[in-house]
């Protein structure tokens, strides 16, 4: 069973994947642990991740971002309809009059649903997912803003099984932040204790959420949460936008709001300056080279400046933060910490806010971008059997009312019932040693009510969730996803055999007139040369767009003239080693045989014969060393070598493994143990040969298969 949590956000995604050493984060194929949350359409295949945030300029009507929003929202949303003119690429309305997104795709204009987009982008995680645990990964845990409505969660949960995830649980992000903050912590209250109450804030690029949680060993309680849910990062970017549109306006005469190219350029470069500005309160410059018409534009600001264009955006902090008290009966003394999460919490204004308001410095112990993914890889760990967490309970709340509706026949008009008030209690578990969860209930006993005589009626009710896809057509998405995945996975592999070509004749071209010089005549180099050349114009040409088999062909052509090259060049370094090897093993024999003639006691239980084998191959395999080594020294380089390396090194296994003297009193066993032996099974016998103390003994065990 895998172990993971999704943080899908508005601009980064992360994954978190548990190992037995603990909850880590995980890179993807850039090494990055922040994956853009960006999906691009092209002629041929999709991008997604960081590979289609660098084409946001270049392809930028295809190229979606920020989709997040879209979720369970109809397309006739007014929400959805003021947000169009913003947006650089098109909207348009689904069949079940949700919201979707126009792309051009394979040569096509296709309309996907936010489902789609999202399960895209899921299937992108799931991969870097499956790269980290090297295993498949489908049970998982995804985040979401504490502020989404049953329609919205159900579209996230839709999106997840399109890309052939199990989703365990959505969890809210703050409620993922306070138990990535809780698990570990040591110090808590005892369940008998007073709770340590804490406030978790998290200001990410379009969302804005609080939550204020109470903790007591090995149990933690959401009291309450407040919103924003349209204030963020974003905010501060549209006002850095529009200040330096107007400025340009005027400065260089250009409408920057006309050219979707320009207005995506201007996006990228204002958010680089918010952050730095974060960093640094004296002026920064923002300067974009030819960035409408051929004109290069340039502009400064300081924090100062900016924080006043912002004054509006920043007194939206307050709001939530004075609702959560309210809602939770608190005062601000009863808060024992702050805890800042999200990218926009690093703004120093929002933090001075913050600081204001509670009277404490917002602390930074999580870490502000993975700390949602982490407590989501926690909650899913908590739910696996396959995993011994410690025991921790969660109690989250739900931020609306519930309430019932229907037609009464004996009142007139609609009659309603709220079921369940703000911020009830939704799901309360906890783990046990035995990794099974256990329903527990914080509330206090009720007293005993007097009966009540009631009269029992059936209520049909049909469940027919707003906005949830039906089987036929999320099954019809899940067909569709499977084929776009196969389609990226061919393109791929066409992409990389042409990339194959294109690398082997750069390096190839270096090559002939750097270390291969000495191993090619001129006429070859002039050949192959001239082959490098027509395949790099040919590249460029009419071999950009072609099937993966032609590039494969094209490599195997090149390689039958490159190849002969390269393996005269191999030779030359390698055949030295092979010589010396085999020089070495000849002189360890040699000094065999002279001890022998010269009466050492430790080999007088050899055989004159067999010694006399081993003089006889050995001065054999001498004379056809020499002979080979004054052949080659007399050899062009660019020509075929007289010997290659694989002859000398047979040479060397084959002759000296059948004529092996032993030493007396040397024991097999001791050779194996040493690590150093080589087994050979020669004519039914198994030797084995080991190099000890610069010397090449064997011991013979006849011992017949």
């Amino acid at each position: 069973m895998s172990v993971v949590g999704f943080d899908v956000g508005f601009l980064s995604c992360y994954v978190a994947v548990a190992r037995a050493g603990g909850i880590e984060t995980a890179a993807n194929e850039y090494s990055d642990r922040s994956t853009p949350a960006c999906v691009s359409f092209g002629p041929r295949n999709r991008s997604i991740g960081a590979a289609a945030k660098s084409q946001m300029v270049t392809n930028c009507k295809n190229t979606v971002q920020g989709f997040k929003r879209f979720h369970g929202r109809a397309f006739s949303d007014p929400f959805v309809q003021n947000l169009k003119s913003s947006l650089v690429y098109d909207l348009s309305q689904m069949p079940s009059g949700t919201t979707g997104i126009k792309v051009m795709y394979m040569e096509e204009e296709k309309v996907f649903s936010i489902e789609q987009i999202t399960a895209m982008l899921l299937t992108k995680l799931k991969e870097t997912a499956e790269s980290a645990l090297k295993k498949p990964v489908a049970d998982c845990v995804i985040s979401v803003p504490c502020f989404y409505t049953d329609a919205e969660r159900r579209s996230v949960i839709d999106a997840a099984q399109i890309a052939g995830l199990n989703c365990l649980r959505l969890m809210n992000e703050t409620t993922a932040v306070a138990l990535a903050y809780g698990i570990y912590k040591q110090d808590l209250p005892t369940p008998e204790e007073k709770p340590r109450t804490v406030v978790f804030v998290d200001i990410g690029h379009s969302g804005y959420q609080v939550s204020v949680c109470a903790f007591n060993k090995g149990k933690l309680k959401i009291l309450a949460t407040a919103f924003d849910p349209e204030m963020g990062g974003k905010d501060f970017d549209e006002r850095l936008v529009k200040h330096f549109c107007e400025e340009f306006a005027v400065k260089y005469k250009l409408d920057v709001k006309s050219k979707p190219r320009a207005l995506v350029r201007l996006y990228q470069e204002c958010e680089k300056l918010k952050k730095l500005m974060s960093a640094n309160s004296s002026d920064l410059p923002l300067n974009i080279e030819c960035f409408m018409n051929d004109i290069d534009v340039s502009g400064k600001l300081n924090r100062y400046a900016f924080e006043e264009m912002c004054a509006d955006v920043l007194a939206r902090v307050e709001p939530p933060l004075r609702s959560l008290l309210e809602q939770a009966h608190l005062k601000k003394d009863d808060i024992h910490a702050v805890e800042i999460v999200g990218g926009s919490s690093r703004m120093p204004a929002i933090k001075e806010r913050i600081n204001k308001f509670f009277g404490k410095e917002p602390s930074t112990t999580l870490n502000a971008d993975e700390a949602v993914a982490r407590g989501c890889a926690l909650q899913c760990a908590i739910l696996s059997p396959a995993f011994k967490v410690r025991e921790f309970s969660t109690t989250d709340v739900v931020p609306f009312p519930i309430s019932l509706k229907w037609n009464s026949a004996a009142e007139d008009g609609v009659s309603d019932c709220e079921v369940f008030p703000k911020n009830h209690l939704f799901w309360m578990y906890s783990t046990s040693e035995e990794g099974k969860q256990e329903k527990k209930s914080d509330q206090p006993p009720q007293a005993k009510k007097a009966k009540v005589k009631t009269k029992v009626l059936e209520l049909p009710i049909e469940n027919n969730p707003q906005w949830q896809l039906a089987n036929d057509m999320l099954n019809l998405f899940v067909e569709s996803e499977g084929k776009m995945i196969v389609q990226d996975k061919l393109e791929k592999e066409r992409n990389d055999a042409k990339n194959y070509v294109e690398e082997y004749v750069y390096e190839m071209r270096d090559k002939l007139h750097g270390i291969f010089e000495k191993f090619v005549n001129d006429s070859d180099r002039d050949v192959l040369s001239l082959k490098l050349e027509d395949t790099e114009v040919w590249l460029y040409e009419d071999g950009e767009d072609q099937p993966k088999q032609v590039y494969i062909d094209k490599l195997v052509d090149l390689k039958s003239l490159g190849q002969p090259i390269q393996d005269r060049y191999t030779e030359f370094e390698e055949r030295p080693k092979a010589f010396d090897e085999l020089g070495r093993q000849l002189q360890q024999y040699m000094k065999i045989v002279e001890a022998y003639k010269t009466k050492e006691e430790q080999y007088d239980h050899l055989e004159e014969a067999e010694v006399q084998k081993v003089d006889r191959m050995v001065n054999d395999v001498m004379i056809w060393m020499n002979s080979k080594m004054n052949q080659q020294s007399k050899q062009s380089l660019a020509v075929e070598p007289v010997v290659k390396t694989t002859e000398i090194q047979a040479k060397t296994r084959v002759r000296l493994n059948e004529c092996s003297p032993t030493r007396k009193n040397d024991r097999p066993e001791e050779w194996i143990s040493a690590g150093n032996a080589t087994l050979t099974n020669t004519i039914g016998f198994l030797r084995c040969v080991s190099v000890v103390s610069g010397g090449l003994w064997t011991y013979v065990e006849s011992m017949r298969f």
